[in-house]
């Protein structure tokens, strides 16, 4: 039988890319990249506020175009028997939260002539933080009269999320807040105008986005009531009229491609168009989440996945992103945590401090001569903020140790290791609260092309490291995605279990931790532990809770000694 395929489209910080994956198999037949053109690499950026981050929502548009179009020829080219005629369906992952402002029919208000300059009718990119007064208010307010919200978010409301955002919008930019008729998450938006339902009281939300990032819940009839938003301020109450009591996971689809898409990407018309989810929820997806799996998918910055059965609650887990159902699979809660910065922790020391020119290669190559210890070194890894599981946007990275004989190389090791160790913090996190982990799954540009940084990752968290086969895991995901919203009369999957089973899988080289490593590293992580609580404790919430108040600072004397005692004892 000839075969059947289906498209994910994964929307990056900096590029969108499709995927053409046979349904069979998950055979990659071709891909597509489409790099941002607008901004620093795709993100719109301010030099006098170095919080916000934005993109451009007609930089997803041409993406749409763009990636699917080079990805169908590439198909083609690889194999003579291609058609696009026998693609099925379609779905999509973005970063997230991404909220984009639209007017009333679901148009961005960035594309209309008014605000096409304006950064605040932009999309406002996940790792925007200019709303962390906003965030703190509302984690406040919600201690106070909701304290069940912050329950399922793991006890902290982020800056990086949907209400955070748009308040912040009310405040700087009320002109921009007056015109939006609503806020649609990037996840929910491309499914809309792919299937022409971008309209709000037609538009699907997805119980991936609401869940994780808008304080969306069943157990209280859907997003945050209006008597809460307006204890905030009223004006958010327009808003909240505009949003739905139902959201929708990524098995179903968010409407059907219109016959304008169809004939600009060159595709079926009424191919199905799946609900849309995060890049990290479809990346875990792709990479055959199941439960006791913790998936990281590991680039700019890390989200880790985990996912248990409805019928085992795994109740709440203080400092998470959230604990939601069916947000990453149908029939199983989905468990996010995550850190701020990783690939862009390494960026940011090859871009900026520039060591003697060298790249990330280079550095790698020697960082992996070093032994742990021998650099003296110890890094934070909060360069953009802690995720998980201080939830505190207002931290930020350090190295410590620094003599005049430390090296470009003993720094990169440094921050590859402050990552892997916050790595391992959240995998304590997740087992201190009910979670095992059985098995770990890395996913993402960074565990496909940089061993040493794998090698580190799996002697730190004293774990076996698999790596996702897909080197487009999310993409992999969100096709997944799309043979299951098809369904199995059409060629795709009846359900996500058999989709996965069919598309997805680990590479056959496996990370085994070193024991001698992991014994030094047991001793730096002690000290990376007391690092963690000293400059972030005050704001772990683990009951729930936010700044402990009259603490005594703990005294830190003995770190800068026991690292330089450490390197004299590697070294010899």
């Amino acid at each position: 039988m000839a075969s059947a395929y289906a498209i994910g489209l994964d929307f990056g910080t900096n590029s969108v890319r499709a995927l053409v994956a046979d349904v069979a198999t998950g055979r990659e037949a071709g891909t597509g990249v489409f790099e941002y053109p607008s901004g620093d690499e795709g993100v719109l950026l301010d030099r006098d506020r170095p919080d916000l981050a934005r993109q451009h929502p007609g930089d997803y548009v041409r993406g749409v175009e763009r990636s699917i179009a080079a990805a169908l020829d590439a198909a083609a080219r690889e194999d003579d028997a291609f058609d696009a005629a026998r693609v099925i369906g379609i779905g999509v992952d973005t970063t997230g939260s991404t909220p984009i402002p639209v007017d009333r029919e679901g148009v961005p208000l960035g594309l209309s002539g008014r605000f096409r300059d304006r950064l605040e009718a932009q999309a406002w990119l996940w790792k925007d933080h200019t709303g962390h007064a906003e965030a703190r208010e509302i984690t406040d307010r919600a201690r106070a009269m909701r304290p069940e919200y912050l329950a399922k978010c793991g006890g902290a409301y982020s800056s990086e999320w949907f209400w955070a955002k748009i308040w912040h919008c009310l405040r700087v930019a009320p002109d921009v807040f007056e015109a939006a008729w609503t806020w649609v998450e990037h996840a929910d938006w491309i499914p809309a105008m792919l299937s022409g339902s971008e309209r709000p009281e037609r538009l699907k939300r997805s119980i991936c986005a609401a869940g994780h990032k808008a304080m969306f819940h069943t157990d209280w009839g859907g997003y945050p009531d209006e008597e809460f938003l307006g204890s905030l301020d009223e004006a958010l109450l327009r808003v909240r009229r505009t949003l739905p009591d139902e959201a929708f996971n990524v098995s179903q689809a968010a409407g059907e491609l219109t016959p304008e898409w169809a004939g600009r990407l060159g595709l079926p018309v009424g191919v199905p168009v799946a609900v849309g989810a995060f890049d990290a929820h479809l990346g875990a997806v792709g990479s055959g989440i199941a439960p006791g799996t913790l998936v990281k998918i590991i680039g700019t910055s890390t989200c880790d996945l985990m996912a248990a059965p409805l019928d085992e609650n795994p109740g709440d887990i203080p400092g998470l992103c959230g604990i939601v159902p069916e947000s990453v699979l149908p029939g199983h809660y989905g468990m996010e945590a995550g850190q701020s910065a990783v690939g862009d922790i390494f960026n940011w020391f090859v871009r900026q401090i520039r060591p003697d020119g060298r790249g990330h290669e280079a550095l790698t190559e020697e960082a992996a001569r070093l032994y742990p210890g021998e650099s003296g070194l110890l890094a934070l890894d909060w360069f953009n903020g802690n995720r998980t599981i201080l939830a505190d946007p207002r931290l930020t990275g350090m190295i410590v140790g620094l003599t005049l004989h430390s090296t470009s190389g003993e720094m990169y090791r440094a921050l590859i290791e402050a990552t892997a160790f916050g790595a391992r913090r959240i995998m304590e996190r997740f087992e201190a609260y009910g979670a095992p982990v059985e098995r770990i799954v890395n996913c993402g540009g960074i565990s496909d092309k940089n061993a040493l940084v794998m090698q580190i990752y799996a002697d730190v968290m004293g774990r076996p490291i698999m790596i996702s086969r897909s080197a487009r895991t999310c993409a992999l995901g969100a096709a997944v995605s799309a043979s299951v919203a098809a369904g199995a009369s059409a060629g795709g999957h009846a359900d996500f279990p058999s989709a996965m089973r069919a598309m997805t899988g680990v590479r056959s080289h496996v990370f085994e931790p070193d024991p001698e490593r992991r014994g030094v590293y047991d001793r730096l992580y002690a000290l990376y532990r007391r690092l963690h609580d000293a400059f972030g404790a005050g704001t772990e919430t683990t009951d729930g809770g936010g700044v402990s108040g009259g603490r005594e600072a703990p005294c830190l004397f003995d770190v800068m000694k026991s690292l330089l005692a450490l390197r004299d004892e590697v070294r010899t």
